[in-house]
């Protein structure tokens, strides 16, 4: 099976019988990835896989290289950049350059500027340029992006680096000011929204602003390494995803669902000009 899968028509408004796209997860964060995502092909869920690091992202491809409904991204998430310009951090960032090539799947990137993580923003950014720079340079990417207190300086890198000319750019529940969600969508960005991002008042708004043509839907599960989810509950919490991001809108679950299952689709398999 292909990751596009069979997206079929919803029978009157039931969104149960489609195919969904989890278009930010971590399937090779479980620990019987590839059993995992066999469950949810048989369910109707594809799957944007995002990694952490590039050698995590060779592990995955190894793992899951059987399994059509998941596309594998190669990763450098900015809570692995180590601060400074240590000899692990600069490896982790010449291994991702060496294999963005071979791939068009990549993710997940960004930066992170909130408490926990902000002491080590100047290596951040400066591993981030890089990565975004070697992307825009080969052009036709999908990248999942991580920001958090970090919108702006995300798409200034962007920007620099033209990356939303050639390659589609999604930003994963996204969580910057108003000014920056409206600068995205003017970029061509696309939004993946899931359960946490729909719990907050923000990103309830922030759901309702998007165009729908650049409306994806995630589950960022399972939510560490070495946790997992059974694959029905996964499927829950896309189908409530999609339910909840519909009565927001006020739209009908099943339009809004073939639509967004027809831009997830056009991401994952069409060769040619990204757009929604």
């Amino acid at each position: 099976m292909t990751i596009l899968g069979t997206a079929s028509s919803a029978i009157d408004g039931d969104v149960s019988s489609m195919r969904l796209f989890d278009m930010h997860c971590h399937v090779d964060f479980a620990p019987n990835a590839a059993s995992l995502a066999a469950g949810l092909d048989e369910l109707g869920v594809s799957a944007f896989s995002a990694t952490v690091t590039p050698e995590g992202y060779e592990r995955a491809v190894q793992e899951l290289a059987a399994c059509g409904n998941v596309r594998v991204a190669l990763g450098l998430h900015p809570w692995w950049v180590a601060e400074g310009e240590s000899d692990g951090a600069n490896r982790a960032l010449e291994r991702f350059e060496h294999l963005v090539g071979s791939t068009r799947f990549v993710g997940e990137i960004g930066l992170d500027f909130g408490a926990r993580h902000g002491a080590s923003r100047e290596a951040q950014e400066r591993a981030f340029d890089r990565v975004v720079s070697a992307c825009a340079n080969l052009g036709g990417k999908v990248l999942t992006l991580h920001a958090v207190r970090a919108a702006g300086a995300v798409l200034d890198a962007l920007e620099r680096h033209r990356a939303t000319e050639g390659s589609a750019c999604v930003f994963h529940w996204f969580s910057g000011s108003s000014d920056d969600l409206q600068r995205a969508i003017r970029l061509g960005c696309f939004f993946s929204v899931g359960p946490r991002m729909l719990a907050t008042k923000r990103g309830r708004a922030y759901a309702q602003a998007v165009p729908r043509e650049r409306l994806l839907l995630e589950t960022d599960e399972p939510s560490a390494p070495g946790a997992s989810l059974e694959a029905g509950a996964w499927r829950g919490l896309l189908e409530r995803a999609l339910v909840d991001l519909a009565d927001l809108r006020d739209e009908s679950a099943a339009d809004l669902g073939m639509r967004i299952a027809a831009t997830s689709a056009l991401l994952l398999e069409d060769d040619s000009r990204l757009e929604g």
